[in-house]
């Protein structure tokens, strides 16, 4: 009741506003649009026909009508900020009319695919801080004629762009000693960019096929996810490559370098993070195909190739798995290297000590001032040295006794055993022939006594 009377009196004051502020534009229409954080996210709407042609449109979170449907994607920041600030970032461009299990079924962490409020949610959303290259999150929200798709950062080809701005399909050249391009040849592709087209398996935007039907825009929006982990997992093999050439022609100063930047234990770590998301894949896409295997606009090419999705995966964790092996061989022999310069600094450390032994036990001998100790004769120094000599020479004996004693009693206690054993031997040996010489005593009667 105090909330009613609460809402009524919001009510109330809101009225009153409006009726003395006519001018003014109404709070009711202008707040459920209000943007607190503008500029934060960045937005992309489309809507498709039907027929291969796709438009640009306003962010009004409409659905499409007949053969439209319309594609609305939002891309959070790759930031420090936290998972109820993402949240909050997805309320600000989605609600109205999204509710708010509708968004935290899109931001949350972890693998999900199911309904939610009438519509298909499917996420592959893997934890870790937003600001790191390992941690990606993908989720849609699909219904019959609208699609609306979550990503963390820029994942590439996602979107669609007008055709005829590929770099792919230029002709390529190269630049001369002088550093200019050859006449009549086409564009000259720097080593930077190829270095980064290398690391694509994939085409770019400009050459995506338009989505004719919103079965086709999912395969889409999975098939991008997975290029985009592909994409990592090759750069992380064009690194690991280059880091085992640097190992083979590097010395001490790089090897000490790595160890000391942890370089090979971080990457493990981006590593396992890496195949969580793609265990997270293996466990959604799989539901997906399920779930839209009974939809009546989603056609059976498109099932298809999410199955061949889903086995891309499956490959494509197997990669990272010996990627993972070959990290921790280098890791094993970074340690075994460190291990070695230890052992050869503690045998330099040793080898001085022994060097050094005998100095210090001529300057400690020379340098004992015997005067006023007991047992040491003071009106004749030269016995009282002597003595000193005898003591410290009882007291190696004993110590040596002391090194010796564990050996000679473990001789000892095995010549005790051989003997215990020989003994046993005998005796039983002996009493096996008299056992024997019995029962051809007693065959001879004719019956063996049982």
């Amino acid at each position: 009741m105090e909330l009613a009377h609460e809402g009524s009196n919001v009510d109330g004051e809101i009225e009153e506003r409006e009726r003395l502020n006519p001018g003014e534009p109404s709070f009711r229409e202008s707040h459920g649009y209000r943007h607190h954080f503008p500029g934060m996210v960045r937005k992309k709407a489309y809507i498709f026909d039907g027929y291969g042609k796709y438009y640009i449109k306003e962010w009004n979170l409409t659905e499409g009508i007949g053969n439209e449907f319309s594609w609305y994607h939002v891309e959070l920041p790759k930031g420090s900020q936290k998972l109820a600030q993402s949240a909050q970032y997805l309320i600000d461009v989605l609600c109205p009319p999204l509710k708010l299990q509708d968004i935290l079924s899109l931001v949350s962490n972890g693998p999900f695919c199911g309904y939610v409020d009438g519509a298909l949610v499917f996420r592959v959303n893997s934890p870790g801080p937003a600001s790191s290259n390992f941690t990606f999150r993908i989720a849609a929200r699909i219904t019959d004629n609208s699609v609306i798709t979550v990503s963390l950062g820029r994942v590439p080809r996602l979107g669609f762009s007008p055709i005829g701005q590929s770099l792919l399909s230029e002709i390529p050249s190269v630049e001369n000693h002088r550093g200019e391009p050859k006449e009549g040849s086409g564009i000259v592709i720097r080593e930077h960019v190829l270095e980064f087209l290398l690391t694509m398996n994939h085409s770019e935007e400009a050459d995506n096929p338009v989505p004719k039907s919103l079965s086709n825009l999912v395969v889409h929006i999975v098939d991008t996810h997975v290029d985009h982990l592909q994409d990592v997992v090759t750069k992380l093999e064009i690194e690991l490559d280059s880091v085992e050439l640097e190992l083979d022609k590097g010395g001490f100063a790089l090897k000490k370098q790595m160890l000391e930047e942890r370089r090979f234990p971080k990457m493990h770590l981006n590593l396992q993070r890496l195949l969580q998301v793609i265990s997270y894949g293996e466990q959604v896409f799989p539901r997906v195909k399920e779930r839209c295997s009974s939809k009546h606009w989603f056609s059976s090419d498109d099932i298809n190739a999410l199955e061949e999705l889903t086995g891309r995966l499956r490959r494509l964790k197997e990669n990272v798995g010996f990627i993972t092996n070959r990290v921790t061989a280098i890791q094993a022999g970074l340690d075994s290297w460190q291990a070695e310069q230890i052992n050869r600094k503690l045998y330099y450390l040793s080898f001085l000590s022994i060097a050094l032994l005998p100095l210090s036990i001529i300057t400690g001998v020379f340098g004992m001032n015997v005067g006023g100790v007991p047992w040491t004769l003071q009106e004749e120094p030269k016995d009282g040295f002597r003595n000193v000599v005898f003591l410290c020479v009882a007291m190696l004996v004993l110590v040596l006794l002391c090194f010796l004693c564990p050996a000679a009693y473990s001789r000892i206690a095995a010549w005790q055993r051989r003997r215990a054993m020989r003994r046993s031997w005998s005796l039983n040996r002996k009493s096996f022939l008299k056992r024997s010489v019995g029962v051809q005593v007693q065959g001879r009667g004719g019956y063996l006594r049982l």
